[in-house]
């Protein structure tokens, strides 16, 4: 296991950033008339995921500050996978794609959930409340 130094080097933030350029590649063939609804929504979503989680990376100093930063994490992984249902039940992405899609984020709420429930293993030593 390499050390981390960066937000980029989190396994979490990797499986985010992966999963949402894939979003972002199949988002594409979606219909013109889900630009400002389903396309815009599953890629904020999946993109918000990969920001909150650099913030998380950057507010360890704080633990309660932490503490936000991967709650929003899980609301926003939790809404793209219901974005990705959205785009099977309406037949714009293939189901396969999708339930891999959906597995990858359901692993990163469990990490995320870890970080949530024992920030003494994220924060920084001498970190404040």
């Amino acid at each position: 296991m390499s050390k981390v130094t960066t937000h980029l080097d989190l396994d979490v933030y990797k499986k985010a950033f992966e999963s949402a350029m894939l979003i972002f590649r199949l988002s594409k063939a979606f219909p013109k008339e889900e630009t400002y609804s389903l396309t815009d929504q599953v890629r904020r979503s999946s993109r918000s995921v990969c920001a909150n989680l650099a913030e998380a990376w950057r507010k360890r100093r704080y633990e309660a500050a932490f503490i936000a930063k991967p709650s929003d994490v899980e609301a926003e992984a939790a809404e793209t996978q219901v974005w990705l249902e959205f785009a099977v039940k309406c037949e714009y992405m293939p189901k396969d794609e999708a339930a891999n899609l959906y597995q990858s984020y359901h692993e990163v709420l469990r990490t995320v959930v870890g970080m949530i429930n024992h920030p003494e293993t994220w924060v920084l030593p001498g970190a404040r409340a």
